[in-house]
């Protein structure tokens, strides 16, 4: 039987009508602070918890409810005579109910406008001790950290009372709640140090809060859900859909691919980029001088691949440029902005998903899931370490922006990865293989005139280069570091290619 509840709560969402639902129930409302105040105004009886604990709230609100008279009445189990004996002889009246949702912090602390010593003051201490006391209590104590949650108590509450699955569903969630928030105010605490290169935490800090279930993963039997940082910005998590049905799994991860390749360049610099991705690997990419120019050119590399794929912008799609994206399907288009007639024209396409990004990629870590275990490892976000011409011709000024480009390609295709380039257009992939010499034969067939390459790896074999030569490419650009690099070298020099090493490899599993 629930006699008595504690009410404090930030957010204030249904929090009057389930209050006058427990009024009605006989339940007697002890509550905090704003909470407090709320409910009086609003005519809902209701005992401050100083009164509670004889204690005023202290040190501007930080210490309010951390007093045994709170934590003794939660925590004391009630078919235990000892626990029973001992609150009665402190004069501590059993509470049945936890209702507590937390401070702000994963909003506040990705306000820029908020200095590092204000976040501080966003962190909560009191609510999430109260709610980890109430989940430990389970059994006697019903909690409430989730305003969703108002309407499943008061259903079985005016049925009886409330289940123990459901009293043991509610206290799972406020340990993962709990934890979530520890590991956002960790990571902010860690990240706000100094010097953090020399220092290790024991544990990975993970706060992702659920945005969706997914319809299924990548494949159909598959089950799916979409987390998203509580602590950090994203141009997968700032996204406004502007068209289409809902995002699959698929979508997402290809969707974070097209657009981490078209930011590679700056349209500041009327670098106006536009990438294709199909099946996670790039099946087409292209610099244009405005972005109709860039999409048509990035159709030209692979028409048949596009065709269902995912296509993304670093610029505004116009009224024109929209006009030829519907001639083929396509499952999403993505860009900075959109002009009213170009969205006027992709909504003809009702399952047409479109997209405006508003954040820039900002991954700092990458995670790969295996079995038990995590690997996890910086965000690959070295372009070229050192550019070093190793053959005796050089790469004309035009070949080595071409080269440059390739590079910023390569970069997100599979390796063992080739990217052969004509005029700032991937107009052959190769990714995926096992071996060097395929994925560089396959990008050589499919570009048929390239007249630049670019590599993920180095050359372990002179073989890459020999078929290079088959089809006139004129300068290669890669990492270098194979003990047979000079093969490598003396084959250019006898076929007259450019060489350039970058002294970065950039392998992608």
């Amino acid at each position: 039987m629930i006699k008595r509840a504690l009410i404090s709560v930030f957010y204030k969402d249904g929090i009057l009508d389930f209050a006058k639902f427990l009024t009605s129930k006989n339940v007697e409302i002890v509550s905090t602070g704003g909470t407090y105040k709320y409910l009086k105004e609003n005519n809902i009886p209701v005992i401050e918890v100083a009164e509670v604990t004889g204690a005023k709230e202290m040190l501007d609100g930080r210490v309010k409810t951390l007093d045994p008279k709170i934590h003794g009445a939660i925590l004391a189990i009630r078919d235990n005579p000892i626990h029973m004996e001992t609150i009665k002889e402190r004069g501590i009246t059993p509470i049945d109910m936890v209702i507590v949702n937390l401070y702000p912090f994963f909003e506040k602390v990705q306000d820029d406008n908020l200095k590092f010593e204000e976040k501080i003051e966003f962190i909560d201490i009191g609510g999430p001790t109260m709610l980890r006391s109430a989940a430990k209590s389970f059994k006697d104590v019903v909690v409430i950290s989730d305003v969703k949650d108002y309407d499943l108590v008061k259903s079985e509450m005016e049925k009886g009372e409330v289940s123990f699955e459901t009293k043991k569903y509610l206290a799972s969630k406020v340990f993962n709640l709990t934890s979530a928030y520890d590991a956002a105010v960790s990571e902010f605490m860690f990240n706000s140090l100094e010097n953090k290169e020399d220092k290790k935490l024991n544990y990975l800090n993970m706060s992702y809060a659920l945005q969706e279930k997914l319809r299924y993963g990548e494949n159909p039997h598959q089950g799916a859900s979409y987390y998203v940082s509580t602590t950090d910005k994203g141009s997968m998590k700032d996204f406004e859909q502007l068209n289409g049905k809902e995002l699959s799994f698929n979508n997402i991860r290809d969707m974070d691919i097209a657009l981490k390749i078209v930011l590679e360049f700056d349209e500041s610099k009327k670098e106006y980029a536009c990438s294709a991705i199909k099946h996670s690997t790039p099946c087409g990419a292209a610099l244009g001088s405005n972005v109709f120019e860039a999409y048509n050119r990035t159709y030209n590399c692979d028409p048949t691949s596009i065709f269902g794929g995912i296509v993304a912008f670093n610029s505004t799609v116009d009224e024109n440029t929209a006009k030829e994206l519907i001639k083929i399907f396509l499952e999403i288009v993505i860009a900075k902005d959109f002009t009213p007639e170009a969205l006027a024209v992709l909504k003809t396409k009702n399952n047409l998903r479109v997209i405006k990004y508003k954040t820039n990629t900002n991954d700092k870590i990458n995670v790969v899931k295996v079995d038990g275990g995590l690997l996890v490892q910086d965000e690959d976000t070295t372009l070229i370490e050192d550019y070093k011409v190793v053959t005796e011709k050089k790469p004309t000024e035009e070949e080595m922006k071409n080269l440059i480009f390739g590079m910023k390609v390569v970069k997100y295709a599979k390796s063992n990865a080739i990217v052969v380039i004509k005029d700032f257009m991937a107009k052959g992939i190769g990714s995926g293989q096992t071996n060097r010499i395929w994925a560089c034969e396959d990008a050589l067939e499919r570009a048929d005139d390239g007249v630049v390459m670019a590599s993920d790896a180095f050359f372990p074999f002179r073989d890459v280069v020999d078929a290079c030569a088959k089809y006139n490419i004129k300068a290669i650009i890669q990492p270098g570091g194979s003990i047979r690099d000079q093969k490598s070298i003396d084959a250019c020099n006898e076929h007259g290619i450019a060489m350039v090493f970058t002294g970065i490899r950039h392998f992608k599993h």
